[in-house]
C-alpha cells in the first residue's frame, strides 16, 4: 500500500462531499466577544478582518469574564503553567482538591472528580464502571455523544441501544434483563446537534423499577440551567435521584476539563480504576482555580442567566418569523421549545440544510459577504441529510446582532437556495 495516496484519496473524498473540515484562523481578543479576528491570509498579505462568532459553545462567554481571567493569571504566577504530573504520582494539587469539593457540593453530591478534558470524563468512568461491574449491561440513547459511544465500546460490556427519548423502547429493553443484573442507563440532559431535553424524570422511574444506575451528561447544560446553574436536573429537582452527574467546565464554564459527581464510593472506585483518569497528567492548577471562580461567578449572577435566555428567546421568535421559515428556505428547524409541564425551553438552534455541500457553502458565503462565523456541522457529528448550521446565542450578543444574523441567513439561503441538488 502507498500509504500518503491513502490519505490523500480519502481527504478527496471527503472535499467532494461537501464534508473537508477547513479551520478558520480566528483571534478572540479578551473583552471583544463575540467579536473575533479573522486572519483571512490572501496571497499577498495576511488580511485581518472583524467577524461575529454565532457557534462558540462558551455559551455564556465565561472565557473572557475579568473574574476568571485573573483566577487562571494568578494561579499561573503561584503553580505555573503545568500540573507535574498524574493524580496518582505527582500532580494532584490543592485546587484540584477544592474545585473537586466545589463541584461536589454544586450538584449535591458526596464526592467528585475531575479529568483532563469532558470527552475523558465519559470515556473513562463508563469504561470503568461497565468493565468492572459483573455481566453489566448498558443501556445507551442512540443520540449520545461520541465520548459516551466509546466508553461503552471500551468496556466490551453487552449493550443496547434505545432510540432518542422513547421510554417504550427503554422499559422493553430493561425488562428484558434480569433484575438483579447490573445495569447503566446512559444519557444526556440537554442533546447538543438537535436541542431536545431528555425526560430524566421518566428515565430515573424507571432506572428505580429495574435496579439500573443512572449516568446523566449534563455538558451542554451546566451554567445555563437551574437556579445555581447546575443543570436540568437541578431544575427539575432531580440531582439526588441521579446515581452519576457528568460534566465539564469548557462550555457554560468557558474553561476547560471534565468532571462527575456522585456517591464517595463510586468517585473512589473510578479513580481507582479508570485509565483514562490514571494515567493522564493532570489540570493544570491554574486552570482548576480558573474553574473555580467561573463557577463561583455563575452561582451568584443570576442576571448573567437571565440575559442570556432574554437573548435566546429573542433569537428564536425572530427566526419563526423570518423568510427562513416563512418561504421554506430551509429543510427544518427543530427544537424542543418546551418540555411536558416544567416549561423547560433549550438553548440550542440547529438550522437543519440537509447537505453537506449547500451548508459548507453557506457557512463560506455568511464569512465572506457577512463577516458572519459559523461553521456547518456534518457526517459523523449528524446523520448523512442532517448537515446543519449549530447557532448558539451568548449574553454578549445583542438584539441588533441577531437581527443583522437573520437578515443575511435569509439572503445567502435565498440565493443559494435554487443551487441545492447541485451542491
Amino acid at each position: 500500500m502507498t500509504y500518503d495516496q491513502f490519505f490523500k484519496n480519502h481527504l478527496e473524498q471527503l472535499k467532494q462531499e461537501g464534508r473537508y473540515r477547513v479551520f478558520i484562523d480566528l483571534e478572540r481578543p479578551f473583552g471583544k466577544a463575540p467579536h473575533a479576528l479573522w486572519h483571512k491570509n490572501s496571497p499577498q498579505k495576511d488580511d485581518i478582518q472583524d467577524v461575529i462568532v454565532w457557534c462558540s459553545n462558551d455559551y455564556l462567554g465565561m472565557s473572557h469574564h475579568p473574574e476568571v481571567v485573573s483566577a487562571l493569571c494568578f494561579g499561573a504566577q503561584l503553580y505555573g503553567a503545568g500540573s507535574g504530573g498524574t493524580r496518582n504520582i505527582s500532580g494532584t494539587a490543592h485546587p484540584h482538591v477544592l474545585l473537586e469539593q466545589d463541584i461536589a457540593a454544586f450538584h449535591q453530591k458526596e464526592a467528585g472528580l475531575i479529568f483532563s478534558s469532558g470527552y475523558v470524563a465519559n470515556e473513562a468512568t463508563i469504561s470503568a464502571l461497565a468493565s468492572h461491574l459483573p455481566n453489566c449491561v448498558i443501556f445507551s440513547d442512540d443520540k449520545n455523544h461520541a465520548s459516551m459511544i466509546q466508553g461503552i465500546r471500551n468496556s466490551r460490556a453487552e449493550k443496547y441501544i434505545f432510540r432518542h427519548n422513547d421510554m417504550v423502547d427503554l422499559e422493553e429493553q430493561l425488562a428484558s434483563i434480569p433484575r438483579a443484573q447490573p445495569k447503566l442507563i446512559a444519557f444526556t440532559s440537554v442533546y447538543s446537534m438537535d436541542g431536545d431535553i431528555a425526560p430524566i424524570k421518566e428515565i430515573c422511574a424507571l432506572a428505580k423499577k429495574y435496579g439500573a444506575l443512572t449516568y446523566l451528561d449534563e455538558v451542554h447544560a451546566v451554567g445555563m440551567y437551574g437556579e445555581t446553574g447546575a443543570g436540568v436536573s437541578e431544575f427539575l429537582g432531580m440531582q439526588n435521584e441521579l446515581d452519576i452527574i457528568q460534566g465539564n467546565f469548557a462550555k457554560g464554564f468557558g474553561v476547560i476539563g471534565g468532571y462527575i459527581t456522585s456517591s464517595s464510593n463510586l468517585i473512589d472506585f473510578i479513580r481507582s480504576t479508570a485509565s483514562g483518569f490514571i494515567f493522564t497528567t493532570s489540570m493544570p492548577p491554574a486552570i482548576a482555580m480558573a474553574a473555580r471562580a467561573s463557577l463561583k461567578v455563575i452561582q451568584r449572577d443570576h442576571e448573567l442567566r437571565a440575559r442570556f435566555w432574554k437573548n435566546v428567546d429573542y433569537f428564536k421568535d425572530a427566526i419563526q418569523k423570518s423568510p427562513l421559515m416563512l418561504e421554506n428556505m430551509v429543510h427544518s428547524y427543530c427544537w424542543e421549545d418546551e418540555t411536558g409541564e416544567s416549561g423547560l425551553r433549550s438553548h440550542i438552534v440547529p438550522v437543519i440544510i440537509g447537505n453537506a455541500g449547500l451548508c459548507k457553502k453557506i457557512c463560506d458565503h455568511l464569512l465572506n459577504e457577512y463577516r458572519i462565523y459559523i461553521q456547518p456541522i456534518n457526517y459523523p457529528t449528524v446523520p448523512v441529510g442532517q448537515e446543519r448550521l449549530r447557532i448558539t446565542i451568548t449574553p454578549d450578543h445583542t438584539f441588533e446582532d441577531i437581527d443583522y444574523l437573520l437578515s443575511s441567513l435569509s439572503a445567502v439561503c435565498r440565493l443559494l437556495g435554487d443551487k441545492r441538488v447541485a451542491a
